[in-house]
């Protein structure tokens, strides 16, 4: 039996109303920015629970014109946990500003204990990842932006349709960001993006910055950039959306099989932060000791397996300017070299989950036999 992390899957349990969209949208000859990014902005905004919403080129488009429409830029200071995805911290640097690293919590996400004490003058916004699906301690958060004035952008790039404290991620900073690259919750079918917000000026700057600072054709109020959610990803995200909820409920019953059926002592299984749901866009185990081990125990029973991620970003060579070495940040670089992703993915049968299970449990290292 091969376990792959199957895209394919998804795209067969709905096939026909794809390849429907899909030949109604090339049919129609309108193919940037019309009804399609229009209604997907509004069933978005809607499923969010924000008043706007606008449709972008990627969830990394999301991010750096999220500072930048802020005001925040060099001399500035951004706080980010320091084990998110690269394109967490690309976004604050890509405009100049400087990435404030605080460690990760038991739950993956950032330590909203420690954030207090990495805020300095220079401080002016907050990036809460929503990492592998599970929601930040967002009451915390909040309560620290509103203490000392700070803006607050969410990543919800792998939290499509997961709640803090029964309210939805995405809805209670200033922005919200996403992606919908293919494997995300709500995967796209090529790389798309977008940001949902209550703030009307905000909308509307997001609205002209994606399409060259351009409100009316060939008149330009900034200086922005061409990041457009194009008709053809919006009207396949549009069929995808309706079904968001049911596929976030299996991949739900996948992870409690899991966290029923896995029981091998050397893997340490994902806790849920209380307060918090999750939609598992990864099933994240850790593994202290033998993980290069268990991922050939997986390979040889062809069952695949990824690590996210194998570089914290303060020590990736892309952020050597900043001046870190192993051992600034430890959690981080522990979790780095422990955490790793199970075969999650809809359409995922029960005899595949049952043998992912099975061959987990029977993992023994050699010097442990």
């Amino acid at each position: 039996m091969i376990i792959p992390n199957n895209l394919q899957r998804q795209f067969s349990l709905h096939a026909d109303e794809y390849k429907r969209k899909a030949c109604e949208i090339l049919d129609s000859g309108w193919y940037i920015l019309g009804k399609e990014v229009s209604l997907f902005e509004e069933e978005w905004a809607k499923y969010i629970g924000s008043k706007y919403c606008v449709g972008l080129a990627s969830g990394l488009d999301a991010l750096w014109i999220s500072f930048r429409l802020l005001g925040i830029g060099a001399n500035d200071e951004v706080i980010v946990c320091s084990n998110a995805y690269i394109a967490c911290v690309m976004g604050i640097t890509i405009n100049g500003a400087t990435p404030v690293f605080v460690e990760p919590d038991q739950y993956d996400n950032i330590d909203a204990n420690k954030i207090e004490n990495a805020i300095t003058s220079k401080t002016k916004a907050i990036l809460a990842v929503h990492l592998y699906g599970q929601s930040c301690d967002m009451t915390k958060i909040m309560d620290l932006a509103h203490k000392y004035n700070l803006k607050v952008v969410e990543d919800c790039a792998q939290s499509h349709g997961n709640h803090w404290e029964g309210k939805t991620v995405g809805t209670f900073g200033d922005i919200g960001c996403f992606s919908f690259y293919p494997s995300k919750g709500c995967g796209a079918f090529g790389d798309a993006g977008c940001i949902v917000t209550d703030n009307y000026d905000l909308a509307r700057l997001f609205r002209a910055f994606r399409n060259y600072g351009s409100e009316k054709r060939y008149y330009n109020m900034m200086v922005g950039s061409n990041s457009r959610l194009d008709e053809l990803q919006a009207g396949l995200l549009r069929v995808k959306l309706k079904y968001l909820d049911d596929m976030n409920i299996e991949r739900c019953n996948i992870a409690k099989r899991y966290n029923e059926g896995i029981n091998n002592r050397l893997i340490k299984k994902p806790l849920i932060r209380p307060g918090a749901d999750s939609s598992w866009h990864q099933y994240v185990i850790h593994v202290p000791k033998y993980r290069d081990e268990l991922i050939e125990h997986l390979k040889k029973h062809d069952i695949g397996s990824l690590i996210h991620y194998p570089i914290p970003p303060h020590l990736s060579e892309a952020y050597a300017y900043l001046g870190y070495k192993k051992g600034d940040f430890p959690i981080a670089e522990k979790y780095a070299d422990e955490v790793l992703s199970l075969p999650m993915y809809n359409g995922m049968t029960s005899e595949e989950q049952s043998y992912v299970i099975s061959v987990i449990n029977e993992f023994l290292p050699g010097d442990k036999q």
